[in-house]
């Protein structure tokens, strides 16, 4: 008999829920490194390079505790996570701004959205 956490139903609101929490982490992040950016002699050259990081490692734990109930196909289920907040991410982009384009940062932040959730679902299914 299927549970509902191996049902449709609970496997895509594990995954929203995952990018909710990636989404949280991020914010909180961003807000403490606009802090120490402004407060400090910090250079704007290291704004992409801090922001890549924060990303992954925000898609990393959503991705993790979005599949901890799940137990199965962490790879996928991770992939959706990391590929839900970035396009969820250049959506409100390009709302926001209509310059937006993609670009090889663009493409960067893709793979490292995708790879990382990769990542955190293969860890979130794994954990006890």
């Amino acid at each position: 008999m299927e549970t509902y956490q191996e049902s449709g139903k609970g496997i895509i609101k594990n995954i929203f829920i995952g990018i909710g929490i990636a989404m949280l982490f991020t914010v909180v992040c961003l807000l403490i490194f606009s802090f120490i950016l402004t407060y400090t002699n910090i250079g704007e050259n290291t704004i992409v390079p801090v922001i890549i990081v924060i990303t992954a490692i925000s898609i990393l734990i959503g991705s993790s505790i979005g599949n901890i109930k799940i137990k199965k196909n962490g790879i996928l289920n991770g992939a959706l996570v990391g590929g839900g907040y970035i396009l969820i991410l250049y959506l409100v982009s390009s709302l926001l701004n209509a310059r937006f384009g993609l670009n090889l940062q663009s493409a960067i932040m893709i793979a490292v959205g995708i790879i990382f959730g990769i990542l955190g679902g293969i860890i979130g299914v794994n954990k006890k």
